[in-house]
């Protein structure tokens, strides 16, 4: 069993027993040029690619890449890029890459970390040793990363996580929990039992209650009164009022973004919620919880609130009223020991020990863009938020970022390592232009761009209450 990524200590993966395709001595004494090598560590367990350029200018960046659920049948493949044009954009630019498969699909945030740092060891067996790290993160890859720029002794020296559950395991399930729990009680037909946590590893059950509520918010969206709920239930959930193929509402258009937010619960429900078996199964238990929480003190902090409140009046309801009855009705409890598995696994704690350039875009229905308030207060509650700059990309999308958005968000966070400071090299308006002027699909950077607050902070809105 590996240890968590929070007792990695300093000189650790030196130490590991690693296995690696090791070059042949006719290939050493080859003319240098572009290298791709494979290999193997963890006893074979876990996969690894890399791709050395010929004019390698010496800063390997050693990409983790998202959540692949165990219940789908996504490949187990090593992965050094996000995408091939990205790949292909940064070679160009003479950075090696490097990335693993993990040990294992799922939720492997207790061992993703160290499947990394052996990653860079065979590497720099394999390859030589990098004049600098950069960690690079997809989604769930986006927090591995995170918990990569928070190792004491790290041998990374910069980090960027792009659309990444910063929030961690806990906010992640407590928050789809509160979405999930409004459509249980405000749309679900009375008598409808809906099981909301603690699956046991149970697939089949997990699939039906997403089903129910799917069920529950289209039969409800041709009634006022069920587009008002749904709004509420869709705020919570941190849904993006946008659909995919269509255009963004304004910001009074209400009722076209209710539609949205239909649109995406079909979508959300049926991902995001069986996901939570992986996670369960993961930490040992349910780690989420509603008991005790204020439904009417959430709402007060929504991005969504203006939309909430004049759905609600324009059908005649008491949105009082709800909210009394979702604080009133919440029950979900954590097993104790769960939870402390996931906080101890997944939870971030903000002490940077390297710069960080986080990337997000502004309508992610996956990873809500609100996690980054969350990660900035995180990071600045541990006085480290002179170490991280944020960037957000205006766009309707979980990690779609261009390559140009890519490649100017690496090379800013290059120059930070190798200068010791910021500058103006991550401003979003420079990162912006830069991106705009070279060929590799455009930039939708905002200059001027602060998420709302994040909805599943136990802790920071209501004082993390009982647990």
């Amino acid at each position: 069993m590996l240890m968590s990524p929070r007792s990695v200590v300093p000189g650790l993966a030196c130490a590991l027993a690693l296995s690696f395709a090791a070059a042949s001595p006719a290939a050493a004494a080859e003319p240098p040029g572009p290298r791709h090598v494979e290999g193997t560590v963890d006893d074979g367990a876990t996969a690894w690619v890399a791709d050395v350029p010929a004019d390698w200018n010496g800063t390997v960046l050693l990409y983790s890449h998202g959540y692949r659920p165990s219940f789908a049948p996504i490949p187990h493949t090593a992965q050094n890029a996000p995408d091939d044009a990205t790949r292909q954009a940064l070679l160009d630019r003479g950075y090696a890459l490097v990335g693993s498969s993990y040990e294992r699909s799922g939720w492997t945030l207790d061992t993703a970390a160290e499947d990394q740092l052996q990653t860079l060891e065979a590497f720099a067996a394999a390859v030589g040793d990098p004049s600098r790290v950069l960690a690079v993160g997809t989604s769930m890859g986006g927090l591995v990363t995170g918990q990569l720029a928070e190792l004491p002794g790290t041998p990374v020296d910069g980090a960027l996580p792009t659309c990444g559950l910063m929030h961690g395991g806990v906010d992640l399930l407590n928050y789809q929990l509160d979405g999930a729990h409004a459509i249980a009680q405000l749309l679900v037909p009375p008598g409808t039992d809906v099981r909301l946590a603690d699956y046991e590893g149970d697939l089949a059950a997990v699939n039906a209650a997403a089903s129910t509520l799917t069920d529950a918010v289209v039969a409800a969206q041709d009634d006022p009164a069920g587009r008002a709920r749904i709004a509420l239930a869709a705020a919570l959930y941190h849904l993006p009022r946008w659909a995919p193929g269509e255009p963004e509402p304004g910001p009074r258009d209400h009722q076209a973004q209710v539609d949205a937010q239909v649109a995406q619960f079909t979508f959300a429900l049926g991902f995001t919620y069986p996901a939570r078996v992986d996670i369960e199964n993961t930490v040992g238990g349910n780690p989420s919880w509603n008991a005790g929480v204020d439904y009417r003190a959430l709402l007060q902090h929504a991005d969504e609130r203006a939309q909430v409140e004049a759905l609600y009046r324009t059908a005649g309801l008491d949105l009082d009223a709800d909210l009394d009855r979702l604080t009133a009705t919440a029950s979900v409890t954590p097993d104790e020991d769960a939870l402390q598995t996931a906080r101890a696994t997944s939870e971030l704690t903000g002490e940077l020990q390297v710069p960080v350039l986080s990337l997000h875009t502004t309508h992610d229905v996956l990873a809500p863009v609100q996690v980054e308030e969350e990660y900035a207060e995180t990071v600045r509650q541990a006085g480290a938020n002179r170490l991280l700059r944020q960037a957000f990309v205006h766009r309707l999308s979980h990690c779609q970022f261009t390559p140009a958005e890519l490649v100017v968000s690496v090379e800013a966070l290059d120059e930070r390592v190798a200068t010791g400071h910021w500058g103006s090299a991550a401003q979003p308006r420079t990162l912006d232009a830069a991106a705009e002027e070279l060929d590799l699909g455009g930039s939708e950077i905002l200059c001027d761009y602060r998420p709302a607050e994040w909805l599943g902070d136990r802790g920071g809105l209501l004082g993390r209450p009982r647990y």
